[in-house]
């Protein structure tokens, strides 16, 4: 007879796969689920593609939204939802480099859609109908308009409730709190393949990372006496990390902001009330065991318990349109699944937070909450996996959050807990995980703001700085990077900022790595260069500083600081500087140069790289950095590479790489005839104050829609370049002023 877990097993892999035969074909009855809003809600599209909701009910908001998301990124939202079914390889192949393939046996491996089945029924019944409108609303954009969606992505039809839980999970607890690349065994060296957004100069971590950032400034901090906010994430400029803005408007709500493509639930968002922005933390919400095997299964605790198993088949598309079919073989210790072997042992990953369904109703709940202990009662959930949280409010009141359900453990720091830790033994298993008044936070400092750029959280309110010692050692670690200083200075140099300082600040292109090391830089070469280091060094010294579109040296300078080693999130990233980093002072350490006849002899290399690559070791740093629109970052399946600009679009560039630290992040993608264009950085990004009405402005830089053809995809791109900013329009006029077409229902 079967073991109660091995039928409890089958039954949820029967849900799962009854789930997927609804959301992959119609109904029995040749018709996908219906929800038909309330007469008289619409959609006023503005003149910059950016939708405004105008619902009758909450559900029918939902509903408009998936509708919204639908048509301004049908094949790329459906796309992403097909994959994060772990289907990808059979909708679409594949992928590029086994991008579909590596991501179903991710999904499968840590049993995503079982779990969201769990999930799903878990949510209270009024935010499971607010799911199943959003998912609703998507599906009747493609029935309406069937012709506007790639034939490739109609397979994915219908969307359901389901597929929205398990996206929300696979990408927020899959791929930010537990990236796919831990399936691979770690490499170094020459040993390990390039990157494919590997160029000129080597872009570290902390240019590629998934990184933001994000100010909060009370009333004593500001010119007007209003509360301000920066909301300013960094993600790859196309695929699933697209940011979508919009307007939610419903009886009681008018929220603005940003979601990524398939969330139906707004992480960057202010209303008349609050305002709240995220940035990923340095939060390590994965574990790492390594295991013991022994004959029947592996040691634990002095036994050897057998793993528990289970197979998942996956299709897979080939070129000629058969299918193969590979299994996933899972097996699972007490810790999680095993993911990977080093050396052959298996290495199995714990995952915190993964019994937690309610992220997206407590994402909501935040958004519309009226007051600081509204929004503090939903923050206390811990349902959001990661992310640090900055909050401000019309009455005042700001915070800084370290949010995560960290898991708690007995001993060990964040070093110990960075590589795999013994499995054999349940005295390092987590006990659950802490609890909101565990978390460093800080609300209401006497600096007058809050900020944060993925650094960690000790800095968050300086001069006020969170005490380390208070809190578990394995929480967060201590380390610099330079974009977070640079916002440090930005916000510290002046005793109050006007919205318009604001606004100038956000843009600023200088790197805050030239200045901290670039005087040091300039006499070890006087001293110790040699004559290709001299002619470099005279370029930089006349060099701005900055990544504006005209600056002469910037290249340059990074090729040389990616040799020389910025501070960044890795163990002895600051080994070159002479002055060591110090907590409390992060406007002066890490400084200077330990070794200057080494430094000399790497801009020598550098220089000789820049001129291979230009001819030249001042190309302005426009001429390099192109402002497009192209395939790498329009198509969500898309190869890194770089094709003609569309709609004709080519500008210059501005703005640069976080890890030298420019806090205008761009991120320069493959180089292509010593040019480049952005995957990564300042995509969607919004500045508002509280004022009576609230001013805000905005851009997203590579537009509101990816659909083919779309007017929208390539407009803000001018603004881009120029530095210059949207108006915010959250009015029902100032919104039908400014009126591109309108859905109505």
């Amino acid at each position: 007879m079967p073991s109660r877990r091995v039928v409890i097993l089958f039954v949820l892999i029967l849900s799962v796969a009854t789930c997927f035969a609804r959301a992959a074909a119609p109904a029995a009855d040749g018709k996908a689920p219906v929800y038909h809003p309330q007469k008289g809600s619409e959609i006023l599209w503005d003149r910059y593609g950016v939708p405004h909701i105008f619902a009758k009910s909450t559900s029918d908001m939902f509903y408009l939204f998936g509708y919204a998301q639908a048509e301004a990124h049908g094949d790329l939202l459906l796309h992403t939802i097909g994959g994060s079914r772990g289907r990808g390889a059979e909708y679409f192949g594949a992928g590029y480099r086994d991008t579909n393939l590596l991501t179903d046996r991710w999904i499968w491996t840590n049993e995503v859609p079982i779990r969201s089945v769990k999930w799903l029924a878990e949510q209270t019944p009024e935010f499971h109908g607010y799911l199943e409108a959003f998912a609703a609303g998507i599906n009747a954009y493609a029935a309406a308009h069937p012709e506007a969606l790639a034939p490739e992505v109609k397979q994915v039809l219908p969307i359901t409730a389901l597929d929205i839980i398990m996206h929300a999970q696979h990408f927020y607890n899959f791929e930010f709190v537990a990236s796919r690349t831990l399936a691979n065994p770690p490499r170094a060296g020459a040993e390990a393949e390039a990157d494919p957004y590997t160029i000129g100069p080597e872009p570290t971590g902390e240019d590629l990372a998934d990184g933001s950032n994000g100010w909060a400034i009370g009333p004593s901090h500001t010119t007007d006496g209003h509360a301000m906010m920066l909301l300013n994430p960094h993600l790859a400029w196309g695929g699933e990390q697209t940011y979508f803005e919009v307007n939610l408007h419903a009886p009681g709500i008018n929220l603005y902001g940003a979601t990524q493509i398939g969330v139906p639930a707004l992480r960057f968002v202010f209303s008349d009330y609050i305002a709240i922005t995220n940035t990923v933390n340095t939060n390590n919400g994965h574990l790492l065991y390594k295991i013991t095997e022994a004959e029947g299964g592996y040691k634990f605790d002095g036994k050897v318990l057998p793993y528990t198993k289970a197979t998942y088949p996956i299709k897979i598309l080939q070129k000629d349109g058969s299918y193969t079919t590979e299994n996933v073989e899972v097996l699972k210790t007490v810790h999680g699944p095993v993911i990977r072997r080093d050396d052959g042992a298996p290495i199995a990953l714990y995952v915190a937070g993964l019994d937690k369904p309610f992220m997206l109703e407590q994402v909501f709940k935040m958004s519309t909450a009226h007051n600081f202990a509204e929004y503090q009662a939903q923050a206390r959930r811990l349902n959001i996996p990661m992310y640090n949280i900055m909050y401000a409010d019309r009455d005042g009141h700001i915070e800084y959050l370290f949010n995560a359900p960290v898991p708690r453990r007995s001993e060990g720091d964040y070093a110990f807990w960075s590589r795999p830790v013994a499995g054999d033994t349940s005295r390092l298993l987590p006990t659950g995980s802490l609890t909101y008044d565990e978390l460093p936070k800080i609300i209401d400092p006497p600096s007058g703001y809050v900020q944060n750029s993925n650094q960690p959280p000790w800095d968050a309110a300086w001069p006020s700085m969170i005490d380390p010692a208070k809190y578990a050692p394995y929480v967060a670690p201590q380390f610099p990077t330079f974009r977070s200083d640079r916002g440090i200075r930005m916000l510290s140099e002046d005793s109050k900022l006007s919205f318009n300082m604001l606004l100038q600040k956000k843009l600023s292109t200088r790197a805050e790595g030239a200045d901290r090391l670039l005087p040091d830089l300039l006499a070890a070469v006087d001293q110790y260069g040699t004559p290709r280091a001299k002619e470099a060094a005279a370029v930089l010294k006349t060099w701005d500083r900055q990544a504006e579109a005209d600056s002469r040296g910037a290249y340059l300078f990074w090729n040389w600081a990616t040799r020389f080693g910025m501070p960044a999130a890795a163990p002895n990233s600051t080994r070159g500087f002479a002055v060591p980093y110090a907590i409390d002072k992060p406007l002066t350490t890490p400084s200077g140069i330990k070794d200057p006849a080494a430094a000399a002899a790497l801009l020598d290399a550098a220089a000789e790289e820049t001129i291979a690559t230009f001819g030249a070791l001042d190309k302005p740093w426009g001429s390099y950095l192109r402002l497009q629109i192209n395939a790498q970052s329009a198509g969500a399946a898309a190869a890194p590479a770089r094709g003609p600009a569309l709609n004709g679009v080519d500008l210059p560039g501005n703005g640069g790489p976080g890890a030298i630290g420019i806090f205008r992040v761009i991120t320069p993608g493959p180089m292509v005839d010593a040019t480049s264009t952005p995957v990564h950085g300042d995509g969607f990004t919004i500045a508002m104050e509280f004022s009576q009405p609230i001013r805000a402005k905005a851009l997203v830089s590579y537009g509101d829609c990816s659909q083919p053809g779309c007017a929208h995809h390539t407009d803000q791109l001018p603004l881009f370049e120029k530095k210059q900013w949207r108006d915010v329009w959250r009015t029902r006029g100032e919104i039908e002023a400014n009126l591109d077409h309108k859905d109505a229902f």
